[in-house]
């Protein structure tokens, strides 16, 4: 190890690690990762891997670029090529980020560079030669800014393999025919002579017949031909294929295979952990034995033979198979031929074995597929889990995954159902025994994955999950094969699929068209609702900081354009179709778990102003439900089902807008937590429908890229929030017309939005100013009407003073008092009745009254009633009289 490195490395690990030093050769008892305990070890003067003692209940093993990836990625600054080293970044990137000894291979590269036009961005490479001229190389500074292009190829190069410019031995009995150059350096560096295919799909026909050529001059025998491309679909269908080319084409053929396991090695991420020694080789090459066996049989007898179990079951061709020996019949066979069964693979020959394998053992077809345990993943909170599947058929149909539970693992007929409701066709014929074995095979150890029951961002884990692709650190993944994202050590996925994200990757593909047609159509109400929706990709981020995120609340006439504003900007998140839910149709369940769907994006509700729904369900809705939200904690608890006194009580984790015709009635704590934008059809115009029809019309694969990039954003997004929120919100606490800080805060954080979106839109500055003072304008909007009384409140009073005005008398006032009012409400209501005056709903009413604002409220108690006094008067004796007492509410007169 290059002592620069390694002195980053050793700090890096006596600060992470705590090893003792103690010994010269070994840094000793350092803390693992995986089990906690203070096992591990690694080498002190070259500590490249690190390894669990622990061997049986651990052995995990981490190599230092998975622990310190920042240390192996932009090779050209940490060395920087000289007049006397121009290849200084090459040669330290495969010194350090290879391993290889360079002095064996120091004229088989040089250092290029490659520039992508596209993203503009450059990079140093390590560049081989191919034949034909065509060449080869390598990215070396953070190589992952370029997505999946991690290399670059010039020319054409089919038909040929690279090999090492000493070329290759006549001498040779055994070449390894690898994917990349690495893989094929490695196994050179271990012993082995070999040659890179650069693609798994490219079989080199004119290399072999040069091979074919030079050997015959030679009078040599051909060499043995071992297939060794990477683990996976693409590389086990090629490696059969060209095992069978080569055999045709008269080579001898074999194949080896890396090890299966939780993490997926190369030969390279092998040679790196010393894990190519001659044991290790063949392990590997009875690997690939396994891989290109011709019938269930032969695999079968391979097995046996390498590991001498008497029955288990085996993967053939996508078929779920069981062997078994009967070991007397076996006994017998050996001994009819003249051999001890001690003996039998010592003296015997396989011939010998083979044809007592035949008499004694059988192979049955378990069932017409093959059911692959891929992973366990759990909710901690709910204590539920699941082993998910993979279910693969040796037909042309696609694999089907979907998930297991530990009770349909635990028994045959369970497994049979639940295989055949999610895999059609696929019938399991096995007993519960066979069952078990094969889940103690597949189980061990298994992979372990994360799940969260929402999709967007994971505070938890820094990372955005939106559809099939995720971002994290401004990196981007898609989901892998066994549909879960691989970030380092994290591997995690959404088990939510009620939301479902549509995102084009491409952001060359992302067209700004849209931010014009926006504004024409929507003009500042279109950026400010821009700038609340983009703010809501960040909420979580934001609340840290804030504490809270308030809500957005568009109403408008029918017509007015809420309804196209919003389904945009669901597009821009690659969510087409969709508009919002709503809540008075919704239990009070459905609404917690529509709250519980999402983080970092909006959860819209959409008509919730029908109070006067009939239907006791429908009108159980209350918006104060929603006052939680405002800073992110739970909408609703409920029991865990297991035997203990555990809540769930996810957190809101996303932000609300509502859109409806009327405005929002609710307690002022709602009100002060809304931004209040109000759509008309004033100014609409055949432009201003031509802009909106054009949103209307976009591919969703044209604008959906836009959430990716704010997500890839994040950084410098929240650098700007925090720098400009506090400047705004000192700016509206200086203005007189604003007093309520909850009012004063929620509008700064939208004007610091409106600033951000500099960051990731087109818009010009003038447009953005004038948003922030539509925002101004806003608060002060808002200040006002939550100092104003509920329009039930006002409704009331309205008809109190028709009442009290119509005659001189008292009419519905029963105080005495001259500085009170005291109203009685059911006999306010007869009052109201008899001359036509429509008063809210008592039991509406009474929610509001005590907020009343300006007729302060006092109480509610028995007063001596002035109106049934006078009524009084005016009864003759013996007729029947009004109690002078009655139970009102008190208020204050206003002044």
């Amino acid at each position: 190890m290059n002592a620069k490195l390694r002195e980053e490395v050793v700090t890096r690990l006596l600060r992470d690690f705590d090893f003792k030093t103690n010994n010269k050769d070994f840094f000793q008892q350092g803390r693992c990762p995986t089990c906690g305990k203070k096992e591990l070890y690694t080498s002190a003067t070259s500590p490249w891997v690190l390894r669990c003692g622990r061997l049986n209940k651990c052995g995990d093993e981490f190599h230092i670029k998975d622990l310190y990836p920042e240390l192996f990625e932009s090779w050209s600054d940490r060395y920087k090529p000289t007049p006397q080293n121009k290849n200084a970044s090459a040669d330290a990137y495969l010194r350090d980020g290879r391993g290889f000894d360079i002095s064996k291979i120091k004229n088989w590269y040089t250092q290029g560079s490659y520039y992508c036009p596209e993203r503009k961005i450059g990079t140093a490479t390590v560049k081989f030669q191919l034949p034909n001229g065509a060449s080869w190389e390598r990215f070396i500074d953070k190589p992952q800014r370029f997505g999946k292009m991690k290399a670059n190829f010039v020319g054409t190069f089919k038909g040929y393999w690279w090999q090492p410019p000493s070329g290759i031995p006549t001498d040779t009995k055994e070449i390894w025919l690898t994917e990349g150059i690495f893989d094929a350096i490695s196994l050179i560096q271990s012993g082995i002579t070999a040659v890179s295919l650069m693609t798994c799909n490219n079989y080199p026909a004119a290399s072999l017949d040069e091979l074919k050529r030079a050997y015959f001059e030679k009078n040599r025998p051909l060499p043995c031909l071992v297939f060794a491309l990477d683990d996976g679909k693409a590389g086990e269908s090629f490696t059969r294929k060209f095992v069978n080319y080569a055999r045709k084409s008269g080579f001898t053929a074999n194949a080896a295979q890396p090890p299966k396991g939780k993490v997926k090695l190369d030969w390279n991420e092998l040679f790196q952990r010393e894990r190519l020694s001659d044991k290790h080789i063949t392990e590997y090459l009875y690997l690939g034995s396994l891989l290109i066996a011709k019938s269930a049989t032969e695999k079968a007898k391979l097995i046996h033979k390498k590991t001498q179990q008497k029955e288990f079951p085996f993967r053939f061709e996508n078929r779920l198979y069981w062997f078994k020996i009967d070991f007397d019949r076996y006994v017998r066979a050996m001994s009819n031929m003249g051999f001890d069964t001690e003996d039998s693979y010592g003296e015997a020959n396989d011939e010998v074995i083979e044809d007592a394998l035949k008499e004694s053992s059988s192979v049955v077809e378990l069932a017409a597929c093959y059911p692959e345990a891929l992973y366990y993943q759990a909710h901690e909170v709910t204590d539920e889990s699941w082993y998910y599947f993979r279910v693969s058929f040796p037909h042309d149909n696609e694999a089907i995954k979907n998930t297991f539970s530990g009770g349909q693992l635990s028994s045959a007929s369970e497994f049979k159902k639940r295989l055949m409701s999610v895999a059609p066709g696929a019938v399991f014929t096995g007993s519960s025994g066979q069952l078990d074995k094969i889940m103690k095979q597949q189980l061990y150890d298994i992979k372990r994955v994360q799940g969260i029951d929402f999709v967007g961002y994971s505070k938890e884990h820094g990372m955005y999950i939106l559809g099939d692709l995720a971002v994290k650190d401004g990196v981007t993944k898609r989901l892998n094969d066994e549909d879960f994202f691989e970030f380092g050590k994290l591997n995690i996925k959404t088990l939510n699929k009620s939301v479902a994200l549509n995102v084009n990757p491409d952001l060359k593909e992302l067209n700004s068209e849209w931010e014009e047609n926006l504004y024409t159509a929507f003009k500042e109400n279109g950026i400010i609702s821009l700038a609340f929706w983009v703010g809501s990709l960040y909420a979580e981020q934001i609340r840290v900081i804030d504490k809270t995120y308030p809500f957005l609340e568009l109403i408008g006439e029918p017509g007015s354009g809420k309804s196209t504003l919003i389904e945009f900007m669901w597009r821009l998140c690659g969510r087409p179709e969709e508009e919002g839910f709503d809540p008075v149709k919704s239990t009070a369940a459905a609404r917690a778990r529509r709250l519980s769907q999402v983080a970092n994006l909006p959860v819209v509700l959409i008509e919730g102003d029908r109070g006067d729904a009939k239907d006791m369900k429908q009108r159980s809705f209350d918006w104060d439900e929603l006052k939680t939200a405002y800073n992110g904690r739970s909408p609703r608890s409920r029991g865990v089902k297991n035997a203990g006194n555990e809540t769930y009580e996810p957190p809101f984790r996303g932000t609300i807008i509502i859109s409806q015709n009327a405005e929002v009635q609710a307690s002022q704590a709602v009100l002060e937590r809304i931004i209040h934008i109000k759509t008309d059809r004033k100014g609409h115009n055949a432009e201003t429908r031509q802009a909106a029809r054009e949103l209307e019309r976009m591919p969703i694969e044209q604008v959906s890229g836009f959430i990716l990039k704010c997500a890839m954003a994040e950084k410098q997004v929240m650098k700007l929030y925090q720098q400009k929120m506090p400047i705004y919100e000192a700016e509206l606490a200086n203005n007189d017309d604003l007093k309520t800080h909850r009012i004063i805060k929620n509008h700064a954080q939208i004007m610091a939005m409106v600033d951000c979106l500099s960051l990731v839109t087109n818009f010009t500055q003038s447009q953005l100013d004038n948003a922030k003072q539509t925002l101004i304008e806003l608060a002060i909007q808002r200040q006002l009407a939550i100092s104003a009384d509920h329009p039930m409140v006002q409704q009331f009073w309205d008809v109190f003073d028709y009442l009290e005005e119509k005659f001189e008398r008292p009419v519905v006032n029963h105080s005495k008092d001259e500085g009170l009012i005291a109203v009685n409400l059911n006999h306010m209501e007869e009052e109201a009745g008899e001359f036509r005056q429509k008063l809210p709903p008592l039991p509406e009413l009474k929610k509001h009254l005590k907020s009343c604002k300006s007729r302060k409220f006092v109480d509610i108690k028995t007063v001596r009633s002035a109106v049934n006094e006078h009524f009084n008067k005016g009864v003759q004796p013996g007729c029947l009289r009004k109690p002078s007492s009655v139970k009102c509410w008190v208020f204050e007169k206003e002044f």
